[in-house]
Formats: C-alpha cells, sequence, structure tokens
C-alpha cells in the first residue's frame, strides 16, 4: 500500500485529507444525475490534467486502470445491445473520471491523515460499543487497497504476457484471489505486530 503513495512534495499533499474527501464526495454527487458525453469527457480531461499537474509518478499511476478495460467493454457491449452506445460511453467516462480522482486522493495522502478525517464522523459508534479509530481504519485500508489492487492485477497479467504472449483475462482469477489473501494475511499480521487498533479514539 505504501509504494503507491506519492512520497514527493505536491500541492495536492498540502490540502487537508478531510477537504479532499469532501471534495471527491461533492464532484461524485454532482456528476451522477447528468448522462453529458462533452461533461464526462470534460471531467476526464480535468482529472488528466489534475495528474499532470502533480508530476510523471502521478501520471504513471494511469496505468493501473488498465484492467478496468475489460468491464468498459462489457458496458458499451450491453448499452450497445440496448441501442444507446452513447450513454455506455457517458458511463464509462463517469467510472474513469471517478476511479481517477480517488486514486489522486488515496496517492496524495497518508493512512493516518485519513483515519483521522474519517474518524470524528464515526464518533456515534462509540455509543454501541463499537470502535471509531478501528473502523476508521477498515475505511482507510478499503480506499487504500483499490488502486492496490489495480496494480496486482496488471502485474499478474504482465507476468502472464511475458510467459504466454497473451493476456491473462479470466485465468488470472485464482491466482488474483489468492494474492488478495495473501495480502490481507500480510496486513494483518502488520497491524498484529504494531499492537493491533487502539479500542478508542487517540484523542
Amino acid at each position: 500500500m505504501i509504494s503507491l503513495y506519492l512520497s514527493g512534495r505536491t500541492w495536492l499533499h498540502a490540502i487537508p485529507a478531510g477537504w479532499k474527501l469532501i471534495a471527491l464526495a461533492l464532484v461524485s454527487l454532482t456528476v451522477a444525475p447528468f448522462d453529458s458525453l462533452p461533461l464526462m469527457a470534460g471531467l476526464v480531461l480535468a482529472t488528466l490534467a489534475l495528474y499532470a499537474s502533480l508530476g510523471r509518478a502521478a501520471l504513471a499511476q494511469v496505468a493501473l486502470l488498465r484492467p478496468m478495460w475489460p468491464l468498459f467493454l462489457i458496458l458499451l457491449a450491453l448499452h450497445a445491445w440496448n441501442g444507446d452506445v452513447l450513454l455506455g460511453l457517458v458511463v464509462c467516462l463517469r467510472i474513469l473520471a471517478m476511479v481517477l480522482l480517488a486514486n489522486a486522493v488515496t496517492m496524495t495522502t497518508r493512512m493516518d491523515a485519513m483515519m483521522d478525517a474519517v474518524e470524528p464522523l464515526l464518533r456515534p459508534l462509540a455509543l454501541f460499543g463499537v470502535a471509531p479509530r478501528a473502523v476508521a481504519l477498515a475505511v482507510a485500508l478499503m480506499i487504500r487497497l483499490i488502486p492496490l489492487l489495480f496494480a496486482l492485477w496488471e502485474s499478474l497479467n504482465e507476468s502472464y504476457r511475458a510467459r504466454t504472449g497473451r493476456r491473462g483475462g479470466w485465468r488470472l482469477l485464482a491466482p488474483f484471489c489468492i494474492q488478495t489473501l495473501r495480502l490481507s494475511h500480510h496486513t494483518a499480521e502488520a497491524l498484529a505486530a504494531r499492537g493491533g487498533v487502539p479500542r478508542g479514539s487517540r484523542r
């Protein structure tokens, strides 16, 4: 998970995690009702411009989305079957933009900063005996793992292509699940080695 965090200091690193998460939520809610192809294309271009402003290391992470192309093809095929290819393009562009924006947040936000931003929203859970810090960690891990899983899939696909000269496709599902379970196990071991998750808030 750490490998996908940009160690350099950019203007997006300087923005507090809470504001970035709020902006991501607002953009998601704002674009959801619209089915405008120019609007979604503009959103993708604006997101790519954001990546460009963060430097080459950020632009290189766009390649992690290559495993999503089969999903986009399936969505386009389904919409073509229903006679609305333009809507399919809108849906694909919307998903692409939101995944890129979510990844921009994770690659410029430290795990502890993300937890600190999420934890205040979860404090009412303490009334029911649930530790807000533990839930905040789970949410932060989930957000952080999404781009890492894309990177894992791409790594497996490149290894398969180097051996066979073809893309892995469905053949990668079994090793992908195994590697995902190993990743979960290693993450749990790392947390246990650091004393686990505190049951209460740090404050």
